[in-house]
């Protein structure tokens, strides 16, 4: 277990950090952090020295997980976006502390919501992560673009083509996916493998948001690992696990399936 452990990161709310430290320097997790609205109303610096504290002593790696509810990144309504900005801004305030490798953030694109408005969206959404950027080089990171509700990849594509900046990846997450995406996996694997520098997996059954344990719904693992091992990508890895117990229970699918095997 603890070779794949090694290979994965492990979803982790800032504020749980005190309550699973010691399963965190047993167990040496690297950790995806995640910082809430109520989280980043409440933190100082000294929660953030002390939690910074915990990880080096793990000697463990870190990613970020950026506030997401209510952001509009690419909002139309200049108020809003400058809103989200800001939010977002404040995770990235916290790097300094822990040096993450990623700093996971959503872009927020649904077309039920922006209708008829892509090059709109495109153009205030690439203003955002433009100054994003800026502050992603400053602390030595890199942001990755998750998918939520996108029903095809298009989209992502066009706003990183947009970009156009190392300091920018996109982030495939598996539930996700498998909720909302109208487009086959390889078609979301061909056409945006070329930005591919993170995963966030978990499962569910097609219907909701479920964030079960890896091979406990239906999205199609072995297809997914089977195309990065011929992509010859090697993307930063999180388990977005909601539970202890699903958390153990992807640990152990992934050991029976070989997933990382070659990762």
């Amino acid at each position: 277990m603890q070779e794949i452990l090694k290979k994965v990161h492990v979803h982790m709310p800032f504020d749980l950090l005190p309550q699973y430290q010691d399963a965190i320097l047993k167990e040496k997790m690297n950790l995806e952090i995640y910082f809430s609205p109520a989280v980043l109303d409440n933190i100082n610096e000294e929660k953030c020295r002390q939690a910074a504290k915990l990880v080096a002593r793990a000697g463990v790696k870190v990613t970020f997980h950026a506030s997401f509810m209510d952001l509009r990144p690419g909002a139309l309504d200049e108020k809003i976006r400058r809103a989200s900005l800001d939010r977002l801004k404040q995770v990235f305030e916290l790097a300094p502390y822990f040096h993450p490798l990623r700093i996971v953030c959503h872009p927020s694109y649904d077309d039920r919501y922006y209708v008829s408005c892509d090059e709109m969206w495109l153009d205030n959404s690439a203003a955002t992560w433009g100054e994003m950027i800026i502050l992603a080089r400053d602390v030595g990171t890199i942001i990755s673009l998750e998918n939520v509700y996108e029903k095809e990849p298009q989209i992502l594509l066009r706003l990183l083509e947009r970009l156009a900046s190392k300091y920018v990846c996109f982030c495939f997450d598996t539930g996700h996916f498998n909720v909302f995406s109208r487009t086959p996996l390889n078609v979301w694997l061909q056409v945006l493998g070329q930005y591919l520098g993170h995963l966030h997996l978990h499962d569910n059954h097609g219907r909701s948001d479920e964030h079960l344990p890896v091979g406990e719904g239906k999205f199609p693992f072995a297809e997914l690992f089977q195309t990065l091992q011929e992509m010859k990508n090697k993307p930063v890895i999180t388990l977005e696990a909601h539970a202890q117990d699903d958390l153990w229970q992807s640990l152990n699918n992934i050991k029976k399936s070989g997933f990382l095997d070659n990762i």
